[in-house]
């Protein structure tokens, strides 16, 4: 199977720190992969050097082949980013920040016209189109900033804490349209600390602590590998990282704390 990402002996330090260290995954094409790990163990890092927003100190990084140091406009062409606090342009309307992103990625208004309106009534959001975003609640921020993540068709969409502070009904439609995008063909790399969001939703699990890879797999085979066959992902998670009864930053419900 095509790799969509491939990292290998990843690191990154600040100020005499490491952040990650010599770090080795793959991530497959078609997938949606869940990167999971304590508060500081190096998820956002390692995703901002895939989307070129960082660079390492070594380590290689390829996504559907294009090396992100030596072709990062090569790269960034078929990556999607989204942090976890929406970025937007207050001002702008829905639709206006939708035109506008697909004018950076080059899109011909002819498709991104349609494309928009299919993203805003997707996340419920056409009836907004033409009211400015500063109004916008968080969950309704969110979504603008996922369909601008979306307006050019990445291959590679990257979510850092995509569900943070939505409600129910808005993180459904969230984890909806994710599904639908693996189900399209696209592969999606997410962080969270809603353990069971992963464990619903991801085809592979990565857990890493200290900057370091130390479980990856489908959540059978690391139950499997721990030896528990019916266990948890919180189980799961909170003995790989030794982080005790509540993982740093994370509840027992599995809720960022």
């Amino acid at each position: 199977m095509t790799d969509a990402l491939a990292i290998r002996g990843l690191s990154k330090t600040f100020g005499g720190k490491v952040a990650v260290d010599n770090l080795s995954l793959n991530v497959r094409a078609g997938e949606l992969y869940a990167l999971l790990g304590p508060n500081g163990a190096g998820k956002t890092t390692t995703l901002r050097m895939v989307a070129g927003l960082l660079k390492p100190n070594s380590g290689e990084i390829s996504v559907f082949g294009h090396d992100v140091l030596t072709d990062p406009a090569g790269a960034k062409q078929i990556i999607a980013w989204a942090p976890d606090e929406p970025m937007l342009y207050d001002r702008l309307t829905p639709m206006e920040y939708l035109e506008f992103v697909a004018g950076l990625w080059g899109v011909e208004a002819a498709v991104a016209a349609p494309k928009a309106e299919e993203l805003l009534r997707w996340l419920g959001l056409w009836d907004n189109r033409g009211e400015p975003c500063e109004g916008f609640s968080r969950g309704m921020k969110q979504k603008t900033a996922l369909a601008g993540a979306l307006i050019h068709d990445p291959q590679l969409l990257i979510l850092d804490e995509p569900l943070t502070g939505l409600d129910a009904a808005v993180a459904r439609q969230v984890k909806d349209l994710l599904q639908a995008r693996v189900k399209a063909g696209a592969t999606v790399i997410l962080t969270t600390h809603i353990l069971e969001v992963a464990e619903r939703m991801a085809d592979r699990i990565g857990i890493i602590q200290n900057g370091r890879l130390v479980a990856d797999g489908t959540l059978d085979e690391l139950r499997t590998r721990s030896g528990e066959g019916k266990a948890t992902l919180e189980d799961l998670f909170l003995e790989l990282t030794g982080t005790g009864e509540t993982a740093e930053g994370v509840s027992p419900e599995g809720i960022q704390a």
